[in-house]
This record gives structure tokens, sequence and C-alpha cells, in this order.
């Protein structure tokens, strides 16, 4: 019952889609720092690269960059077969982090491309690389120590947006219940499946809306700050260690108590 047994992700084989970047790069932080040896992934190779030599040199894990467009499923299938020759021993833990938003004004003017884009990225890709990856998880994963999935959502995804983003709200509901199908079906395979629900954390996809809304943003937060890269990189850590073992099927939100405030934002604007 010791800490370190129960919250150890040491030599674990960790993969992050999106891990150059943001939440991924938090994620993938959070990782090399406490021991893993991390593969990231993103279409954007220099950025990607540069995080990979960058975390090696924080260590004591290590990180080493694939780049890979997931909206391509051919490409996809080669991010499977590259982790296959590079760990044939398996793999302990994949994070579906990779997505893209993609707001307007008003619903009208909001294509029909922005569903075909985000669904196909926010969702088809975390089933289909989970997929591929099945039997490298299996090759890891038993009954005292499953394999992990978690996937990146949002609470966008439990609440209806202040913002004019149908596609990305309903790609990530999408995910967090993809994620309940995927645990009710893995878990007697030794693979547990479950969903971060993020709040406002300072990432690119954020970027814009909290360089103008900051400070609204946070007075509507119970616990009046943005969320911390500690925050969401503790949490990956929880349900990729033996203390989250047995947690499978849920969503958390990481969100500061946003989700629960009665408070809209967008009413101060």
């Amino acid at each position: 019952m010791d800490i370190q047994t129960l919250f150890s992700v040491k030599d674990k084989v960790v993969v992050v889609t999106g891990g150059g970047g943001g939440i991924g790069l938090m994620i993938s932080t959070a990782f090399v720092r406490n021991g893993a040896r991390v593969y990231i992934t993103s279409r954007k190779a220099q950025v990607l690269e540069k995080a990979a030599r960058e975390l090696t040199e924080l260590g004591p894990g290590q990180c080493t960059a694939i780049a890979c467009d997931l909206q391509d499923l051919s490409k996809t299938q080669d991010l499977a077969r590259t982790l296959a020759e590079r760990e044939p021993q398996g793999i302990d833990v994949l994070v579906n982090n990779s997505g893209a938003t993609w707001g307007t004004k008003d619903l009208a003017s909001y294509p029909d491309s922005a569903f075909t884009k985000l669904l196909t990225l926010n969702v088809q890709r975390v089933f289909s690389l989970t997929q591929l990856l099945l039997p490298l998880l299996e090759k890891k994963a038993s009954q005292a120590s499953p394999a992990r999935v978690i996937n990146i959502g949002s609470i966008d995804g439990l609440r209806v947006p202040t913002l004019v983003t149908p596609a990305y709200a309903a790609s990530k509901a999408a995910v967090h219940h993809l994620t309940r199908v995927l645990a009710a079906n893995l878990g007697s395979r030794n693979i547990t499946v479950n969903a971060l629900a993020p709040g406002p954390f300072q990432s690119h996809m954020m970027k814009a809306t909290l360089d103008s809304m900051h400070d609204v943003i946070v007075s509507h937060i119970p616990l009046h700050r943005i969320g911390s890269p500690e925050d969401m990189g503790a949490a990956c850590l929880f349900l990729a260690s033996r203390g989250g073992a047995y947690v499978n099927g849920v969503v958390i939100p990481v969100d500061g108590g946003s989700i629960v405030s009665n408070q809209n934002y967008m009413s101060n604007l």
C-alpha cells in the first residue's frame, strides 16, 4: 500500500497521440518524469521531434517521436506497425488525446465539413488506433495489472457548450460513450478504458478563448483558476498506475468544478 507501488509508472510503455503540445504534452511530461518510455505522435513532425528531445533530456524516462496524420487511416495503420516493430513485447498505456475543434459565430454559418473532420479525428481514430493496438495492449495485460486506454474527452461533451462548436461537443460526447462501450468489451481481456473530460487548460486549442476571456472564465470556475499541467498529468498517472487498476468505463471531469457551476460565463459578455 505504499505510494511508489500504488502510483508508479516506471518502465511502462506509453503511447500519447497529440503528445507534442497542449494537454498531450502535459500528459507526456508526467509519464517521462516518472520513468516511463513514451511514444508521442502527431502530424507536426518538427514540433514533435523538439518535444521528444526536450522530454528525454528531462528524464528519467525516454520519449520518442513518430510523426503520423491520424486523419489518414493508412498512416494510422503504419503507426501501429511501427510501434509493433519497436515494442514487440507490447505497450502498457494508450492515451488517445489527438483532437481538433471548429467554431463559428452562429449555427447558420457552421459548415458541414466540420463534422466530417472532427468526427473522423476525435472519434473514429480513437476507435481505429485502439483496435489496431489491441494485440500490443494484450501482450502487457493481466488481471493483476491491466493494460490501460485513456481517452481525452471534454466537459463540452458533458454539457451544452456556450460557444458555437456543435461538431466538437458532439464528438466529445461520442468519445465518452465510446469509452464505456470499449470498457464493456475489453475488460474481459484485462484492458481498462476510461476517459478524462478536461475543462479549461492552457493549450493551442483554448488559446484564443483564454486570451480574450480568461478572467471571465476563471470567475465561473469554483476553484477560480485554469487547470495546470500537474492536474492533467496526475489524473493520467492515477488511471495508468496500480491505483487505477480497478477503475473501468468512467468519465472523470478534470475541470475545477466548472461543470457543476450554475453560472454561464457567456452571460457576462
